[in-house]
């Protein structure tokens, strides 16, 4: 009996763990990039096998289109929780921060950092659920890095992706477009992602489940732009960390204007709402996932917000104020008892590490 002497023993998913040599570029990086991460990834651009991925020049660069890169850094603690974990998080993120320039996401480039002594399961299991939601998404992971730090110099798993994607000629949509009379639309409920993750890592039970609204946005972005007038939707943005409160002021900032919010017309679902009033947290502030808000022209808003409500992302979502003028750029909410208050920038981090 021969035994080939380059035979290598599979790696031991179930009970394995990172350590040192993952890390080290020599056969053991090798054997963890073939068995984890390319067999999961598994495309054309990533099988070229070199240190970076030739990709085609797409249709809308030809047609006078632009290009959009956008990169992201995913630390979220507990890693796995209600709805999602990392690994589908890293992926919708990025996606949509793309699709809220009002691109097409073509591709993403993925970098893992991995602690010495993180459970090779676990690893398996967030890149198998990152392969997945690119599927899903049409959005191919083309290249990628893995690093390794010692013990305690890390917290299990850190993944940094970069997508890219096209934008058609005659879209502009951007932070500083909003203009005074626009309609504020809000593409469903807020602050499930953050309750989400708040109630796994506290350990907290509600009545009702609640899970991360974690999703990818590109097809309803696309679905609202194929409705819209030419230039009739300003702003895209999504209300991830600091919530759809500090999202708003990032755009009142970005585009000199006011904004003026009606608490009212906010959708939210009410174990949301009672885990927020329990925990002495605004809904306002709380991440969200998987939704968006818009600035359109007061013409369009409602061809728009029709084409949104028949989108599966988009089934709840609501008007939810406008774009008013303010040298002072504040963003009001008239309240549900009939005054007004100021929605400030979020001060602090009420929930930490949580995309």
């Amino acid at each position: 009996m021969t035994v080939k002497k380059d035979y290598v023993r599979p790696l031991d998913v179930k009970n394995g763990r990172i350590d040192m040599n993952h890390g080290a570029g020599g056969r053991a990086s090798m054997q963890l990039i073939e068995e984890v991460f390319a067999r999961a990834f598994d495309n054309d651009f990533l099988r070229q096998g070199n240190d970076g991925a030739t990709l085609p020049v797409p249709a809308e660069l030809l047609e006078g289109g632009r290009l959009v890169m956008s990169c992201d850094g995913h630390i979220v603690s507990p890693l796995f929780f209600p709805g999602g974990d990392i690994g589908c998080l890293a992926v919708h993120g990025t996606v949509n921060d793309v699709a809220m320039m009002g691109a097409r996401p073509l591709y993403l480039s993925a970098s893992f950092i991995l602690e010495e002594g993180f459970p090779l399961a676990d690893l398996k299991r967030v890149v198998e659920s990152m392969a997945a939601a690119a599927r899903e998404a049409g959005v191919p992971v083309v290249t990628g890095d893995t690093k390794v730090v010692e013990q305690g110099k890390g917290d299990g798993c850190f993944i940094a992706t970069t997508g890219v994607g096209v934008v058609p000629r005659g879209v502009a949509v951007g932070g500083a477009n909003a203009k005074a009379g626009d309609v504020l639309i809000v593409s469903g409920t807020i602050g499930e992602h953050g309750v989400a993750v708040l109630s796994q890592r506290e350990s907290l039970e509600f009545e009702t489940a609640i899970v991360s609204d974690t999703a990818a946005l590109h097809t309803l972005v696309a679905a609202m732009l194929r409705v819209a007038p030419p230039g009739a939707v300003h702003m895209l943005r999504d209300p991830t960390r600091g919530g759809l409160g500090t999202t708003l002021n990032e755009i009142a900032r970005q585009s000199n204007v006011g904004m003026l919010i009606d608490e009212a017309t906010i959708p939210m679902r009410p174990q949301v709402e009672a885990a927020c009033e329990l925990l002495g947290l605004d809904p306002l502030y709380i991440a969200n996932e998987g939704k968006l808000v818009a600035a359109v022209a007061p013409e369009a808003a409602d061809v728009v917000l029709a084409a949104m409500r028949a989108h599966p992302l988009g089934a709840n979502a609501a008007r939810i104020g406008s774009v008013v003028a303010d040298e002072h750029r504040f963003v009001q909410m008239q309240t549900r008892f009939g005054g007004r208050r100021i929605v400030d920038w979020l001060s602090g981090e009420p929930l930490p590490r949580i995309c």
